[in-house]
């Protein structure tokens, strides 16, 4: 029973980390790469879907997304539904080829933009901590259940303070490698 709260306490809190670097991920920094467009969604025949369901998006160089539709029709949706999302881009069109130029960062927006990472990194931090919360709270549980002796309770706690301690320096180090990226000009 033990080693289940463990290992469900862990998912738990492998899926906040992981929800984090996709937190993170739309978070721009001054390169272009093609997840910064993930979140953008399109109108394709009355359904939203995710832009790269309806088209491919390369990195043209460092600073230019290319997206390229497969209708040709889709090219004023996809471009609307770029300039319309909470990105700040400004997409321009050649024929059916969408180039997205990634705009310079300021030092001001760069500041804005290590903020809001910080802002996520602090809920993974709080989501990390909920989860010890319940597993503590599952281990006390069979404790007064008398399923469990209390050394078994400590050392139950214990397993489950480190792998509280090992996903918050996980994000503590995600969050440093972030703030790194943006602070790059």
């Amino acid at each position: 029973m033990i080693n289940d709260i463990k290992k469900d306490a862990e998912s738990r809190m492998k899926k906040s980390l992981e929800a984090l670097h996709g937190n993170l991920n739309k978070i721009r920094t001054g390169r272009a790469h093609s997840s910064i467009l993930d979140s953008v969604t399109v109108d394709y025949y009355g359904s939203q879907v995710p832009l790269n369901q309806v088209a491919n998006i390369n990195t043209e160089d460092a600073r230019t997304l290319s997206v390229v539709p497969w209708e040709q029709n889709m090219v004023p949706k996809i471009e609307k539904a770029i300039m319309t999302s909470d990105l700040g881009l400004n997409p321009s069109t050649a024929g059916n080829n969408i180039r997205v130029p990634m705009p310079m960062l300021t030092e001001e927006t760069r500041k804005g933009y290590i903020k809001q990472a910080r802002q996520e990194a602090e809920h993974a931090r709080v989501a990390v901590r909920n989860v010890r919360r319940d597993a503590n709270g599952d281990i006390k549980a069979l404790l007064k259940e008398k399923e469990i002796t209390e050394d078994e309770q400590h050392q139950a706690e214990e397993a489950i303070q480190k792998l509280t301690d090992k996903y918050i320096a996980d994000i503590d180090k995600t969050l440093e490698s972030k703030e790194q990226d943006l602070m790059q000009v």
